[in-house]
């Protein structure tokens, strides 16, 4: 009986022993596969980052998780003199002083960082000190290898390793995804290019002193963005140093009236109702035009009947208002709202701007003004997005920033204009480059179609001719279009070179052409002269310059 209780006895425990022994071998499975480490630094596998990596189309990195240094100290361990302590930290990590340090570790806490990201060299002759109760640990670092490239759309992360702006943020979950994590976000923009829009887009906006700028290339027909940039730049290495007008996205989340670029939709529109069947219909275009209380006014006045060729090619707000009115609020509103410019732009980042439009006040004089790009302010990225949208076929697919393939594939859209409008407005944008207000962007041998566009700024609730925004949005090649550019400067200074002018065709025209020059060969378009648009059909109906 003794020796049949001994062995059940000795049953249970073998039994329980390997019970205990099987949680705990699962528990280690557990960890080994999910479970993060400690200190943040290291991983159960060594081979799969604690975030993912971010790289532009081409498998350039644009973001990586490095192992970093930290210093912290546990002031209940301290066993040296803290007074002499608080002197040689001070000394090494001069953000505090003696006393503030000497706060610390008399404060009885059980764990204080004293230095985030530290540096190698620091952390070495922090660690000869040799006091026991300061802390050296190993954390994960989010580094920017390309530094400021593409900032605003990458972002940046916390102290604590989390998106706190960018695609850092909206990505965070896929990003820190262990089952995910391996694959780098591949992104739509290429480090190139977009180094090349930075480059040009500074030098202007330093030269015209303007308070900022932004800078969208596009894909055409996939609605990618190649390259997106807001000025001032923001280094995301070191986001705390920037200065807010730096952290401010000014191509997704600052609104503009983007004015004379908006032309091109109401003739479009017109087009598209059947009220345009020929460039060549004439409109009344005097000096001045009276809308109720107010009078249109043009910076190239007719003082005679002109043209729809006429009307785009010297950029007529008093042409163009008329034909708005022959559009109508309803249907205008109606092809602003198929193209998405009556909400934030559709695109993978949160800072994203209210679109303003005149709402409730859509009347006939507010039409008027909307066709020619006031009374409705938007950001340089709807703009882009609608540019596409026009000389792609007619068809509206939302911007992205992810690179399009089998994991994500261009979405059908939605048609907006027709494609034989389409088709036929390409030969009236290039008239502009070719003869009229756009002429300084006219890349050679790359067919730029586009259209300058200069917008006061409303300055103590009034228009002021002494702020303007200036946009061009442009394509190339006209002939078969592949890609958009535009170009913005906020609040751009005339200089000596413009005779005085601030306008879109003096200072943003030529920085289409610089980049245009630049990216062309990146991108397989190689300049041919001995191509272009047929312009025959807009020609005919504008009248020769005198002199000419």
């Amino acid at each position: 009986m003794g020796v049949a209780v001994a062995h059940l006895r000795l049953m249970v425990v073998m039994l329980a022993f390997a019970f205990v022994t099987l949680l705990i071998v699962l528990k280690l499975i557990w960890m080994a596969v999910f479970a993060e480490p400690a200190g943040g630094g290291g991983n159960g596998n060594a081979l799969v980052p604690l975030r993912a990596d971010i790289v532009d189309r081409n498998g350039m990195p644009l973001a990586r998780t490095f192992d970093a240094w930290s210093i912290a100290v546990h002031p209940e361990k301290i066993l040296g003199d803290r007074k002499a302590l608080a002197i040689q930290l001070a000394e090494l990590m001069p953000e505090r002083s003696a006393a503030q340090y000497l706060a610390i570790l008399n404060s009885g806490k059980r764990f204080i960082y004293l230095r985030r990201r530290a540096l190698p060299e620091l952390v070495r002759a922090v660690n000869a000190i040799g006091e026991p109760g300061i802390a050296l640990g190993r954390e994960p670092e989010r580094l920017y290898p390309q530094g400021p490239l593409a900032a605003h759309v990458i972002g940046f992360t916390d102290l604590d390793g989390a998106g706190a702006a960018g695609l850092e943020r909206e990505y965070d979950k896929q990003l820190i995804d262990p089952t995910m994590r391996s694959r780098p976000l591949q992104l739509s923009i290429d480090a190139r290019v977009q180094q090349a829009l930075e480059s040009q887009l500074g030098e202007a906006m330093a030269h015209f002193s303007a308070i900022g700028a932004a800078g969208i290339i596009m894909d055409v027909h996939t609605s990618e963005v190649l390259a997106l940039t807001s000025l001032p730049e923001m280094n995301p290495n070191a986001p705390g140093k920037s200065s807010p007008e730096a952290g401010f996205n000014r191509a997704t989340l600052g609104v503009y009236e983007l004015g004379s670029t908006f032309k091109p939709f109401t003739v479009a529109m017109a087009m598209d109702a059947g009220i345009i069947t020929s460039f060549g219909k004439m409109y009344d275009c005097p000096k001045g035009l009276k809308a109720g209380r107010f009078t249109i006014t043009d910076t190239h006045p007719f003082g005679r009947r002109c043209s729809v060729a006429e009307i785009m090619k010297e950029s007529s707000n008093i042409g163009t208002a008329q034909i708005a009115a022959e559009v109508g609020a309803e249907r205008q509103r109606a092809f602003l709202k198929r193209m998405g410019f009556l909400e934030p732009v559709s695109i993978e980042l949160g800072e994203r701007g209210r679109t303003l439009s005149p709402g409730a006040n859509w009347g006939e004089i507010a039409t008027m003004t909307v066709g020619y790009g006031h009374g409705i302010a938007v950001t340089p990225l709807h703009l882009a997005t609608g540019y596409a949208t026009l000389f792609n076929g007619g068809v509206w697919r939302p911007a992205t920033l992810m690179k399009t393939g089998p994991r994500h594939p261009v979405p059908a859209g939605r048609r907006v204009f027709t494609e034989q409008t389409s088709d036929q407005m390409r030969a009236l944008l290039r008239l502009v480059v070719t003869n009229g207000t756009g002429k300084n962007a006219n890349a050679i041998g790359y067919r730029v179609g586009g259209k300058t566009g200069t917008a006061e700024k409303i300055v103590s609730g009034r228009y002021t001719g002494g702020a303007v925004v200036t946009t061009f949005a442009g394509v190339f090649p006209m002939d078969a279009p592949r890609y958009v550019v535009v170009v913005m400067l906020d609040e751009p200074k005339a200089t000596k070179e413009t005779y005085g002018f601030h306008t879109a065709g003096w200072n943003v025209a030529p920085v289409v052409k610089q980049v245009v020059g630049r990216i062309g060969p990146l991108l397989g378009v190689a300049p041919d002269e001995g191509r272009d648009v047929d312009l025959t059909n807009v020609l005919q109906y504008v009248r020769p310059e005198k002199g000419k």
